[in-house]
């Protein structure tokens, strides 16, 4: 019998998805959830965005060029210099969601058993990326004790062998909801600069930062044009994920000619979703106002009921829009699980996301969670309730 892959036995599952079974199950025995598992807002997409789709006259539903469309491009550029970050439409290769953007950063630094330092926790797909592409995630720890600060750069040099080609970092975390400061971003600069590694920055959350805090990118920090790579997306700003529109962006020009070969291979970006992205890039900056506004409420409101359950901490997310809460149990995956099979108050019962498949370090994480404040605050509140009454209850 043909046999499966190493590769692909290996391949990590989502901590996000892989309870989904058991949500379903639970739904059609008549159980709400409340989903606190998927950072899937409930932000309404911008409407100009949806008419640009809805209104458009093409005849032909034909390919794009491989690294986007040209005008689209130039208005990414123009968004970029609106916050401060100065590249061109050469710099910028539009691509299948920021997942597609990613896989070919790594795609185009790497070789098979290379290695890149990350900061874990870290958005579970990068270890899923590193299986696909053969190369090696070295972790170096970040702490909740610390509200998963950058760790010192010490750590990073312990880490570093020949093998090394760069460093990855989420700014702001997912799933921590850390926002790097200028400081901290000039520390990994030096770093990258010193050993000849690249700095790779997934900033797709750069729109959602709190407490009168600024986001600082990579891009802006001079001198590191040939070593900084930033994964970008619009799932989150606009709140479109279903369009699966990202951008890898760099200045450095050889990571951009290796990059669109890999683009070639898959010929190019959907064309629908480039016309709502482009559309998307007119919403006025009140959008954010609101939305930022709401999502501090929402954060508030949930580290607020989280310090009133007995043995819960929590880190306090300073962007985006995810909180790591370590529960007074031993293994979050058997809780969770628990949640979705056993468990429920009237008929509701919650969906969290365990926190060890966002570390690669084993025996990290297996008594946190992540929870996504992307609900009514409302829900929100209902959410903890029921958590505070399931860890009462839960026999682990």
């Amino acid at each position: 019998m043909p046999s499966i892959s190493r590769r692909g036995l290996n391949m990590p599952e989502s901590p996000i998805r892989k309870l989904v079974p058991f949500a379903e199950a639970a739904i059609k025995r008549g159980i709400k959830i409340i989903h606190l598992n998927i950072g899937q807002p409930d932000i309404k997409t911008p409407k100009v965005a949806l008419d640009a789709v809805k209104n458009n006259n093409l005849e032909v539903l034909s390919y794009s060029r491989t690294e986007g469309a040209e005008s689209y491009r130039e208005k990414i550029a123009g968004y970029y210099a609106n916050n401060d970050i100065h590249v061109a439409a050469e710099d910028i290769i539009v691509t299948t969601g920021g997942s597609e953007a990613l896989s070919f950063a790594m795609g185009s630094i790497t070789d098979a058993e290379d290695e890149i330092i990350i900061p874990e926790p870290f958005y579970a797909n990068y270890n899923g990326f590193a299986n696909a592409t053969g190369i090696k995630v070295v972790p170096v720890v970040s702490h909740i004790e610390d509200n998963f600060a950058l760790p010192p750069i010490e750590e990073f040099e312990k880490l570093i062998t020949l093998k090394t080609k760069a460093i990855l970092i989420c700014n702001p975390g997912n799933p921590t909801g850390y926002l790097y400061s200028r400081e901290e971003i000039k520390k990994l600069t030096k770093i990258v600069k010193n050993y000849g590694l690249f700095l790779v920055a997934d900033e797709v959350y750069r729109e959602f930062t709190y407490d009168g805090r600024e986001h600082y990118s990579i891009i802006q920090e001079e001198g590191l044009e040939d070593h900084a790579i930033i994964v970008d997306s619009v799932s989150k700003r606009y709140s479109m994920c279903g369009a699966r529109i990202g951008y890898l962006v760099s200045k450095n020009k050889e990571v951009i000619k290796t990059a669109i070969k890999f683009a070639q291979a898959r010929l190019s970006p959907p064309t629908y979703a480039q016309i709502a992205a482009e559309a998307a890039l007119e919403t006025p900056k009140s959008y954010f106002e609101a939305v930022k506004e709401e999502y501090v409420a929402r954060r508030d409101i949930l580290i607020s009921e989280l310090s009133k359950v007995e043995g819960v901490v929590a880190a306090r997310p300073q962007g985006a829009f995810y909180c790591i809460a370590q529960l007074p149990i031993k293994n979050a995956d058997a809780f969770a699980q628990w949640l979705l099979e056993e468990f429920n108050v009237d008929g509701e019962t919650v969906m969290v996301a365990p926190a060890a498949g966002f570390y690669a370090t084993a025996g990290l994480g297996t008594n946190q969670v992540r929870i996504a404040y992307v609900l009514e605050k409302e829900d929100l509140i209902r959410a903890v309730y029921i958590l505070k009454e399931a860890l009462k209850a839960y026999p682990g």
